[in-house]
């Protein structure tokens, strides 16, 4: 006859001493996500309590086993959120701080051609962008709105200057390849949008 396990103190873990067990695995700040965790603890805490009311009928080896595969479970559990929340941050684009509070236009057109002239096209474009964004906020053709992402204000400049309508979408969108590091800017990308906040700003002169 196959001998059974009782579970008695000193011997393992309790129902309880377990349950608890597994939700501070579980708890851990890697594995935050309110939505996500809250399912995964309720599911595991109710496949615990079920396969913990049984013991008594199995055989050391299978509760040994039980154990192993929850252990397994929670850290799938864990790896899953862990890439999950990674990925979310990759996808989700930071903040832009497009509108540079207490910068001017004039400072970042600077900052735009300095970095243009020392070779580095990428802060160049980003830094024309925000020049000419920051320009049309001074001459109050858009809103200057918080936390505003590039495309929005692009939205913005092509409804207060339908005329360049083309012109600063595509230049919102050139703001973020350069921005979040898609494909390095170029050289006559960071003179495009030097042109164009000329010709917003009714400059004549074109950009080096």
């Amino acid at each position: 006859m196959t001998p059974v396990v009782t579970l008695v103190t000193g011997a393992g873990p309790g129902e309880d001493d377990a349950r608890d067990l597994l939700r501070r695995e579980l708890l851990r700040p890697e594995y935050q996500d309110s939505d996500l965790l809250g399912r995964a603890t309720r599911w595991l805490e109710d496949l615990f309590s079920s396969l913990l009311g049984d013991a008594v009928e199995v055989p050391l080896l299978a509760f040994l086993a039980i154990v192993v595969v929850l252990f397994l479970l929670v850290l799938a559990v864990g790896l899953v959120l862990s890439r999950w929340r990674r990925s979310g941050t990759v996808t989700a684009a930071p903040p832009s701080a497009l509108l540079v509070d207490q910068v001017d236009a004039a400072e970042l057109r600077a900052r735009a051609e300095a970095a243009l002239d020392s070779g580095d096209a990428t802060t160049a474009v980003v830094e024309a962008y925000r020049a000419l964004a920051v320009r049309q906020v001074e001459r109050r053709r858009i809103d200057d709105v918080p936390g505003a992402t590039a495309h929005e204000v692009g939205e913005m400049l092509a409804e207060a200057l339908p005329a360049h309508a083309t012109a600063v979408r595509e230049a919102a969108a050139l703001f973020d390849v350069a921005l979040y590091g898609e494909h390095p800017a170029t050289a006559e990308q960071a003179r495009t949008l030097l042109d164009l906040d000329d010709r917003l700003a009714g400059r004549s002169g074109v950009a080096r």
